[in-house]
């Protein structure tokens, strides 16, 4: 007796679409943190404050925040591109963190963080519903 392959459902199909763009997104975000997290490091005065928040940070340390989250966010992206087992947990973690340092983001680059915001949560949502699925 010869097991047939399941058919997927359609949110799974997503979850692993999800997976693949999770590892690209990932990279590229991480990329465009890195050069966010320089220019924030290399001059205050290239990001204003839009409104007054309660929470306030050093632009300095959010640089080098964005620039840390940035390199790990490509080291994950690419061990999630290449099938890593480790990169899949590293990837919701990360997403998880990114969430974190946007909302805080926020009084820099609205737009730009709510939007991260989004895309980490899906990252999130793709990473833990593909996470016992086989690829093949």
């Amino acid at each position: 007796m010869t097991a047939q392959p399941q058919a997927r459902s359609t949110s799974e199909k997503w979850a692993s679409g999800g997976t693949l763009f999770g590892g690209v997104v990932l990279t590229v975000v991480g990329v465009l943190d890195i050069f966010q997290g320089i220019a924030a490091i290399a001059k205050d005065d290239v990001y204003t404050r839009v409104g007054d928040y309660v929470f306030k940070f050093d632009l300095t340390s959010w640089g080098w925040i964005h620039l840390i989250l940035g390199i790990l966010a490509v080291i994950v992206g690419l061990g999630l591109l290449k099938g890593m087992s480790w990169a899949r947990a590293a990837g919701v973690a990360i997403a998880s963190l990114t969430i974190i340092a946007n909302f805080m983001w926020l009084p820099y680059t609205p737009w730009w963080a709510l939007i991260l915001i989004a895309v980490s949560v899906f990252v999130i949502w793709s990473l833990c519903k593909d996470w016992g699925h086989e690829h093949g």
